[in-house]
């Protein structure tokens, strides 16, 4: 068993912990039950933060998908998942998915075939189609999109 917080030093260090990067809910809980804070002062601090803005899960979902999407290439499906897995709302996450670019979202797609076509090693069209395929679906991207995506590239 670790050091007992008081409930103001479980409040300052939730503070701190959401200051230094947007975190949602489920991490901050996360983060209080490896404290071992009870669940009325987890309860209690959650509210304050939400309250006082430290918290704010549709700021948090806008970031994660900006970042998921411009420094990791994911595709949208594989975003929303890992949202889900956070247990952000459903609309927050369809709100913050629509800030993605479509023309942007695209060529994302293709550069990633592109580079990953050079790498692979296939014996007819029809493996390497397959192979990019799974590819792009392991990243998250929509089949009717890598479809398109592979016709023309």
């Amino acid at each position: 068993m670790g050091k007992q917080y008081t409930f103001d030093e479980l409040l300052r260090k939730s503070a701190s912990y959401c200051s230094k990067s947007e975190h949602c809910i489920s991490e901050v809980i996360t983060k209080l039950n490896r404290w071992e804070a009870n669940e009325t002062d987890s309860k209690k601090i959650i509210k304050k933060l939400v309250d006082d803005d430290f918290i704010n899960e549709k700021r948090y979902a806008e970031a994660f998908v900006r970042d998921k999407f411009r420094f990791n290439k994911w595709g949208k499906i594989k975003i929303m998942m890992a949202l889900r897995r956070k247990e952000v709302e459903n609309d927050l996450i369809a709100d913050a998915l629509e800030q993605i670019d479509e023309e942007e979202y695209r060529e994302i797609l293709v550069a990633l075939l592109k580079s990953k076509q050079k790498s692979i090693k296939y014996k007819s069209e029809y493996e390497k189609e397959g192979k990019l395929f799974r590819f792009a679906q392991g990243r998250g991207f929509e089949s009717d999109l890598i479809e398109q995506v592979l016709r023309s590239i």
